[in-house]
Order: structure tokens, then sequence, then C-alpha cells
């Protein structure tokens, strides 16, 4: 350990000194340099050249356990710290994705509602088209569902509504009818809902 220490930091600072802060000999450390690797090193570059090829077969998804499962199998006699001991000095990461989940069906029976704009977002006059939408997000307490209904014409809001659970568009549309003739008085709209 300490002598790897020292060719690590060799470039920093002096080899004597580090020898002689870390109370070793320089002729000790010539003799690590030639020293041939150990039973133990060997072993572990033998296994870090398993663990390699297992993390490209699996697409780097195996993490240290099932690693380990995978390298018993192969008939290598290894434990769980080893490979992590292992992937973590190396560098070697697990690859976490997500199961792509679809979150639209297409593919169903029910009654589809015509497009009657046809991306004319445009209006002419007031009260002659309206757009809406439905959002929710994520909070502390739960989903909070947003939907508003504003008017394309006055880009007037007609109904902000935020309901805890989501419900029907029936009771989204209950309160259309006040709104309108709020929005209207205030802009000055002419027409009878």
């Amino acid at each position: 350990m300490r002598f790897k220490f020292i060719e690590e930091h060799r470039t920093t600072f002096s080899i004597n000194l580090m020898c002689r802060v870390m109370a070793v000999s320089p002729r000790g450390l010539r003799a690590h340099r030639g020293r041939p690797a150990s039973r133990r090193q060997r072993s572990d570059l033998v296994t870090l050249a398993h663990i390699k090829e297992q993390s490209r077969l699996s697409l780097g998804s195996y993490g240290r356990l099932r690693m380990t499962e995978e390298l018993k199998e192969i008939g290598l006699n290894v434990g769980h710290r080893r490979v992590g001991r292992l992937v973590r000095q190396n560098g070697i990461s697990v690859v976490r994705t997500r199961k792509y989940k679809a979150t639209t069906d297409s593919n169903h029976k029910f009654n589809i509602a015509p497009n009657l704009l046809d991306r004319d977002f445009n209006a002419d006059a007031p009260n002659q088209k309206w757009a809406g939408d439905i959002s929710y997000i994520w909070t502390r307490e739960g989903w909070l569902y947003l939907a508003v209904i504003l008017d394309l014409h006055s880009r007037c809001v007609f109904r902000s509504i935020r309901p805890l659970i989501p419900t029907t568009c029936a009771h989204l549309f209950r309160g259309i009818r006040p709104l309108v003739t709020r929005c209207r008085e205030a802009v000055g709209w002419g027409y009878q809902v």
C-alpha cells in the first residue's frame, strides 16, 4: 500500500522524501518494483477480466450480487465483496434504464371525437372556439389535477379547476355559464349565453 502510494505520487514529491515519511527504505521500494505480482493480484486480474466480459455481455446492467452469481456459474470462486471491490476500483458502473411505459392507448374501440379545429386556433369573434386541457402535477399530498378552458378569441380563461381527484368532463363544464357571463362583461362581448 505504501509502495503503491509512492509510485502514484513520484512526479509530485521526491522519492527519498516519501520513503522517509512512509518509513520505508528506497532499497525496499526498488525491490518492490522488481517483485512479481502476488497470487492474489494475479487472481484479481483474472477475475477483473471476467467481470469486464460479463458487464459487456449484460450491457452494463449487472450489479455486484448478480455479477457474483454469473462468475460462480462459469466456475470462479469469488465473493460479492471482492467483486464489489474490483468493480468499484476499476470504475465499472451499472447502467440503470427504466422500462418504457406507454401512457396512451390508441388501440381501443371507444368513440373518438372529431377534430373540429383542425389546428386553426384563431377565432374571428368571441365564443366561437374554445380550447381546453387537463394536466396533473405530483405534490406531497398526491396528484393535483389542473383543467383549463379558454376562449381562443380573447384568450380569456373561462374555467380553471383543481380537483384532488380526476373527474368527468361534465363536472369540468358545470361552472362555465357564470364564468362566460363574467368574462363577457369584463371584455364587452355582445352575445347571449
